[in-house]
C-alpha cells in the first residue's frame, strides 16, 4: 500500500490556497491526447527472454578503431579505476546528505573539487553536474544572476558545440535570455576578436569562449577574454580537461583569467558507453562562489575528536531554500563519474596527464599528415589544433563513412548537417588508444573508398 501523507483536508487546504478547485486544474497545460495516448508497449518477456534480447543487442556493439570525437572521447581508462568506483561504497551511494555515514564519498568529491580547480586555474569547483552541455546553461544562468539586471545577452560562438547550444538554448529561452550567435573565419576556424564589436555598445553579460573549440582549433582566447572584461563583461571558458595537460588553463586567460569555467569530464575516466553517462564540471572565482549550482563539499574539524572532517557545505539547491532563492533545482548529480575522475587524476597526475595530452596531439598530426597524401585530402582550416583537426574529402562524406563501417573504423563524425557550408568535410579526432598501425590500416581502407 502507498503511503500517502497528505489527507483529503490537506489536499482541499492546499487547493484553497492556490485557487483552484480540483487536482484535475493541475494538469490542464498538458494536451487531453497526450494523457490519452497509447504507450504501444511490446508484450512482458520473461528474466530468460530479456536476458537473451539484451545479450543479442550487447553483440551488435562491436569494437571499431574510433576516430570520432565530436565531444565525446576514447581514451585509456586503467583497470584500477572501474575496480576503485565499482566498490559497493562509492557504486551504490546516493547522494552524502549525512556525513556521518559519507565521510569517504566526501572526500572522494573533495579531493575532485581540489583537482578540477587546480587543473582550470579557478578557485573553486562545484561536486559535478549532468554533462557538458548543461555544465554550460548553468554557466550562463550563472552569469545572469552575477550581472544582475545590467544585461540579459549571452554572447555565443558558433564554434561552440552544436549539442551544447542546443542544450543551453532549451534551458534558457524561456527565462529572457539572449542567445547571440558570434561567426567564425572560415580560413582559420576561429572567432576574431573584431567580431565582438557590434554587441560592444549594446552590452553583453558574459562571452562563452571554447578552448579547443568544436573544430579541434585554439581559439584567441587572450585577446578574447580581454576584449570581454574591457567592455565589462564576464567570461565562461569550455574546455576539454584532457587538453589542460598542454594548454593554459582558463584561469589564466588574458590579463584577469576568465570567470567561469565548464565542460565535459567524460574523457576523465569515463567511457563513451554508446552516449553515457558522462559528468559536468563548473569552476569559477571566489566571489562568484555563491552563485555557483549544485554541491561543494567542505574540510572541517571534528568539535570533539579534532580529526578532518568532510562535508556539504554550500547546497543552494530547491530543495534545501526557498526555490526562489535556489541557483537550480538539480536533483542529483553525476557522482559515480566524479569517484572514477579522481581515481583517474590521482593516477595520473601532473606528468601523466601531460604525456596523454601530448600523445593526442601527435596522433593527430600524424595521422594528419597520412591523411594529406591521399588525393584530394585537403586541410580545412589553418589555424593550430589539439586533439581533433577537419579534413574534406574528395566524396560524399556519407559513402565514405559506410564504406568503412563494415571494417570496423568510425573514420570521423561529419559536419554537414551542423554546418551546411561545410560540406564533404569530416572532423577526425585521435585519442592515445589509436596506434601507429591503426592509422596505416585505416589509410589503407581510406584510399580504396576513394578510389
Amino acid at each position: 500500500m502507498p503511503f500517502i501523507p497528505h489527507t483529503d483536508d490537506d489536499v482541499r487546504e492546499m487547493l484553497s490556497t492556490i485557487g483552484i478547485d480540483g487536482l484535475d486544474r493541475l494538469f490542464e497545460e498538458i494536451e487531453p491526447g497526450l494523457l490519452a495516448a497509447p504507450l504501444n508497449l511490446p508484450e512482458p518477456l520473461s528474466e530468460m527472454a530479456v536476458t537473451r534480447l539484451m545479450r543479442q543487442r550487447a553483440a551488435q556493439d562491436r569494437g571499431a578503431v574510433c576516430f570520432v570525437g565530436a565531444g565525446s572521447y576514447v581514451h585509456h581508462i586503467p583497470a584500477v579505476v572501474w575496480q576503485v568506483a565499482s566498490r559497493g561504497e562509492f557504486y551504490t551511494a546516493y547522494t552524502p546528505y549525512q556525513a556521518e555515514a559519507s565521510q569517504g564519498t566526501l572526500q572522494v568529491l573533495y579531493e575532485f573539487q581540489t583537482m578540477m580547480a587546480s587543473l582550470t586555474g579557478m578557485d573553486v569547483s562545484n561536486a559535478s553536474l549532468y554533462d557538458g552541455a548543461s555544465a554550460l546553461a548553468e554557466a550562463v544562468l550563472m552569469a545572469i544572476r552575477i550581472r544582475g539586471d545590467k544585461s540579459r545577452r549571452i554572447l555565443m560562438p558558433n564554434t561552440v558545440n552544436p549539442r551544447y547550444f542546443e542544450t543551453v538554448r532549451s534551458l534558457v529561452h524561456h527565462q529572457g535570455i539572449e542567445l547571440c550567435r558570434i561567426p567564425f573565419c572560415n580560413r582559420e576556424g576561429n572567432v576574431d576578436p573584431e567580431a565582438l564589436a557590434p554587441w560592444e555598445k549594446e552590452g553583453y553579460a558574459a562571452l562563452v569562449i571554447p578552448q579547443p573549440n568544436f573544430f579541434g582549433v585554439l581559439e584567441e582566447v587572450d585577446a578574447l577574454t580581454d576584449r570581454a572584461h574591457g567592455a565589462g563583461s564576464l567570461v565562461i571558458g569550455v574546455v576539454n580537461p584532457i587538453s589542460l595537460g598542454l594548454l593554459v588553463p582558463p584561469g589564466e586567460w588574458g590579463a584577469k583569467g576568465a570567470d567561469i569555467a565548464c565542460g565535459e569530464g567524460q574523457p576523465l575516466g569515463a567511457p563513451p558507453s554508446s552516449g553515457g553517462p558522462g559528468f559536468g564540471f563548473l569552476c569559477c572565482r571566489t566571489a562568484h562562489m555563491r552563485q555557483i549550482p549544485g554541491r561543494i563539499v567542505g574540510r572541517t574539524v571534528d568539535h570533539r575528536a579534532g580529526k578532518p572532517g568532510y562535508v556539504l557545505t554550500l547546497q543552494a539547491r530547491e530543495q534545501h531554500i526557498r526555490r526562489s532563492k535556489a541557483t537550480s533545482n538539480i536533483c542529483t548529480n553525476q557522482g559515480l563519474m566524479t569517484v572514477a575522475a579522481a581515481v583517474h587524476l590521482s593516477l595520473l597526475g601532473p606528468d601523466g596527464l601531460r604525456r596523454t595530452a601530448v600523445d593526442c596531439h601527435t596522433g593527430t598530426g600524424e595521422f594528419l599528415q597520412m591523411l594529406l597524401q591521399l588525393p584530394g585530402v585537403t586541410r580545412v582550416f589553418s589555424r593550430p589544433f589539439f586533439h581533433e583537426v577537419v579534413v574534406r574529402l574528395p566524396k560524399r562524406v556519407a559513402e565514405v563513412l559506410a564504406y568503412m563501417e563494415p571494417l570496423g573504423i568510425a573514420l570521423g563524425y561529419g559536419l554537414q548537417n551542423d554546418f551546411p557550408d561545410l560540406e564533404d568535410t569530416l572532423l577526425i579526432c585521435v585519442t592515445e588508444v589509436v596506434s601507429r598501425d591503426d592509422m596505416e590500416t585505416t589509410i589503407a581502407a581510406l584510399r580504396e573508398a576513394l578510389a
